[in-house]
C-alpha cells in the first residue's frame, strides 16, 4: 500500500463509520413506535358506581355485548336524545338478548350522583344503567375509551360540559368491536346487538 493510499484509508473509514452511525441515529429517530395491544385499544377495566351506590366494574357486564355512552343529566339535548333512541333499541330487542346493556357514564360526577343518574335513567328503561364516580374514576374511563370531556363555563355562573356523543359498541369480552350506529333505525340496530351475543 503506497503512502498516499495509507493517508487517504484513515480518513476514508472514519467516514464510512460515521456514515453507517448516522444511518442508524436516523432510522433510530424516525422508525415509527412499535404499537403495543394497550396502546391500540379502546375500552378497558374500570370501576364505577351504579345508582343504587354499589361499586360495578367491567366485569359485570362480561358475557354480554354491551353499549357505553358519555355524557351527564344536565345536558339539554345529544344525552337525552341518543338515551331515548338507545331505548328504542332495546324495545325492539326485548327478550332476545336479556343481559345486553347500555352504560350511560357521566361525565359530570360532581352534579351526578348515584341518585341523580338512578332517577334520571329510569324513564329510559331498565336496559340502561348509569354510572358515576370520583372525578379520578370517570376521567380514567374517558381516556381509557379515548373519549373526549371539557367542563365550559355559562354566562350566568353556571357550566355546561362538551363530551363525545358517540355510542361504543363492545363485545361480550368487552372488547370495542366499533361506532354503534343509530340512525339505521332500532330494528337494524338491534339486529347487531343479537349478532354480537
Amino acid at each position: 500500500m503506497s503512502p498516499t493510499t495509507r493517508r487517504l484509508a484513515a480518513p476514508f473509514a472514519a467516514f464510512v463509520v460515521g456514515l453507517v452511525a448516522l444511518g442508524a441515529a436516523a432510522y433510530t429517530a424516525l422508525a415509527p413506535a412499535p404499537r403495543t395491544a394497550a396502546g391500540s385499544s379502546i375500552g378497558g377495566p374500570f370501576r364505577l358506581v351504579s345508582g343504587d351506590g354499589g361499586t360495578v366494574t367491567d366485569r359485570d357486564f362480561r358475557g354480554a355485548p354491551f353499549l357505553v355512552f358519555f355524557g351527564f343529566t344536565h345536558c339539554p339535548d345529544i344525552c337525552p336524545t341518543k338515551l331515548f333512541e338507545l331505548s328504542e333499541v332495546f324495545r325492539d330487542l326485548g327478550d332476545k338478548a336479556p343481559r345486553v346493556k347500555a352504560l350511560f357514564v357521566t361525565v359530570d360526577p360532581e352534579r351526578d350522583t348515584p341518585d341523580a343518574m338512578k332517577t334520571y335513567v329510569a324513564s329510559f328503561g331498565d336496559r340502561i344503567v348509569g354510572l358515576t364516580g370520583d372525578r379520578a374514576e370517570v376521567d380514567a374511563m374517558v381516556k381509557s375509551y379515548r373519549a373526549f370531556a371539557k367542563k365550559v363555563p355559562l354566562a350566568d355562573g353556571d357550566y355546561t360540559m362538551e363530551h363525545t356523543a358517540l355510542v361504543y359498541l363492545m363485545d361480550k369480552e368487552g372488547r370495542f368491536v366499533g361506532s354503534f350506529d343509530l340512525s339505521r333505525g332500532p330494528a337494524k340496530a338491534a339486529q347487531e346487538l343479537l349478532r354480537q351475543s
